[in-house]
């Protein structure tokens, strides 16, 4: 298995473990995320798009706002309201104004948007032991442990890290 530093093709060492952690961090997050986009690109959709459909599943049947999405989303999505205009186009969603607020949009998944899902979920279930039964269970309870360590513990004696962009 070669380090991320061949991978990279890296000459200089990193400035500290620190460095070389979150590289590896970000190079595998990108390597996971590119072959889950293999997987579901017969059905056009992008894993983001996917897994908007998925939280709007689970807010059956009021379905919820675009704030309110963007706080569930696994990956940060700068125009949520972009995003949802591409499904509904789709006819993945549907979007209704608030009654007692009309700037406030509700989205919710649509019979359309329920089909695709379940035609997607035997290849989707698949999809993480596919990427990662070479490690044990004891591994990836390791790897999930320390990864939500990464996230929580504070940068420098600064701030928590936050995953909507404060600190």
């Amino acid at each position: 298995m070669p380090s991320l530093k061949i991978e990279i093709e890296q000459q200089r060492p990193f400035s500290g473990p620190e460095e070389e952690a979150l590289l590896n961090l970000m190079r595998t997050s990108d390597c996971l995320e590119r072959a889950l986009e293999r997987k579901i690109r017969p059905w056009g959709v992008t894993a983001t798009q996917y897994n908007v459909l998925r939280i709007l599943r689970g807010a059956q049947p009021e379905g919820l706002t675009c704030a309110a999405i963007g706080r569930r989303m696994i990956a940060a999505e700068p125009d949520i309201t972009r995003l949802l205009a591409r499904l509904k186009a789709r006819k993945l969603v549907r979007q209704r104004r608030d009654q007692q607020d009309r700037r406030v949009v509700w989205t919710q998944i649509s019979e359309a948007g329920m089909e695709l899902l379940q035609s997607m979920e035997p290849v989707i279930q698949r999809a993480p032991r596919e990427l990662l039964d070479h490690m044990s269970a004891t591994q990836l309870a390791q790897l999930s442990r320390l990864l939500e360590l990464a996230r929580a513990h504070g940068i420098g004696g600064q701030s928590r890290v936050s995953c909507e962009g404060k600190s």
